[in-house]
């Protein structure tokens, strides 16, 4: 029982995303262990590469397909750049795979599915993440 806690610890806490206050303590909101590496990765997605003054390698590349077609190979490149940016900024997560369902392209919409396994517990997770290709722009995860 004792390690599943300390690998637990590994997984971490941090701000809720979007930003909260809890009214009963005045403090802000933590998200912990999966909730907050889901929440990670959804700020991975939502953030332009080059949106971060400090830091503008971060985030994901996905927004530069914005606007364009939903052809084979712009899905291809779409799954690479969700890939490589969450190998290269969520160190918790392995054994990642990426789909891209593209039925609802017609109404501007592609649907990502993300399958990881948490590095510490061994325990694997799925993603949904609407993208909207005609705006730009994914839905809070």
């Amino acid at each position: 029982m004792r390690e599943r806690d300390i690998s637990k610890g590994f997984l971490g806490t941090g701000f809720k995303f979007p930003i909260q206050v809890d009214p009963s303590t005045g403090r802000m909101k933590t998200s912990s262990h999966e909730e907050d590496i889901k929440e990670a990765i959804g700020i991975i997605l939502n953030t332009r590469k080059g949106e971060r003054v400090m830091n503008p390698d971060f985030g994901c590349g996905i927004h530069e397909f914005a606007f364009g077609t939903t052809d084979f190979t712009t899905l291809s490149l779409m799954r690479k750049e969700i890939i490589d940016a969450l190998v290269m900024w969520e160190p918790r997560i392995d054994e990642i795979e990426v789909t891209i369902d593209d039925s609802q392209s017609e109404a501007g919409k592609v649907i990502i599915n993300i399958s990881y396994v948490v590095r510490s517990t061994n325990n694997p997770f799925n993603l949904v993440f609407p993208y909207y290709i005609n705006e730009g722009y994914g839905d809070n995860i």
